[in-house]
């Protein structure tokens, strides 16, 4: 189901959270969401985590791509990850780090619901300017978090959005009580 504002409803986290499309994020937090693409557009892999039949966690690598307002996930036909999320489509997808540990850049992740595109004429659109190797696979993400992590001495920072509420800040140390006494 879709309100008029364009986010579903019913396809949150198991919270119960609206899951809303990409263009929503850049619409809502455009400065947040311009550097979270950034971040992903430093490298083409990134790794998706999806759920095993048996609820264990599947890690795998993955080109997550942004097009015409969709965070959109591709995969190779019959890969065990489509098999996941065609079963439970609760994702997470964590930016390639890149090389050292510095966080330059930040750290990202993202999570929600992966919707699989059927229709071939979308299909199609995606695959004339992407190339996929064919047959593909394809998802669009329907995002119930993004998280952007960084260093600012000498915090860390997070950054935190969730449909339907303001960008959250956090910065903290690992000298914090509630971080000490955990």
């Amino acid at each position: 189901m879709t309100r008029a504002n364009g986010r579903r409803v019913g396809d949150g986290s198991a919270s119960g959270g609206d899951a809303v499309g990409w263009a929503t994020v850049e619409a809502e937090v455009p400065e947040f969401a311009a550097a979270v693409r950034e971040r992903f557009g430093l490298y083409r892999h990134h790794v998706l985590a999806t759920l095993r039949k048996d609820g264990a966690p599947r890690l795998t690598g993955l080109e997550a791509d942004f097009r015409h307002g969709e965070l959109w996930l591709g995969m190779m036909a019959g890969s065990r990850k489509v098999l996941d999320l065609r079963r439970d489509p609760r994702f997470g997808l964590h930016v390639n780090p890149g090389p050292g540990t510095d966080l330059a850049g930040a750290d990202i992740r993202v999570s929600g619901r992966a919707v699989e595109v059927t229709e071939p004429g979308l299909k199609a659109r995606y695959a004339a300017k992407a190339k996929p190797p064919e047959p593909f696979h394809l998802f669009r993400a329907l995002l119930t978090e993004v998280v952007r992590t960084s260093v600012e001495a000498p915090f860390m920072k997070l950054e935190i959005w969730r449909p339907g509420r303001p960008l959250r800040t956090i910065r903290r140390t690992s000298e914090d009580p509630e971080v000490l006494d955990a």
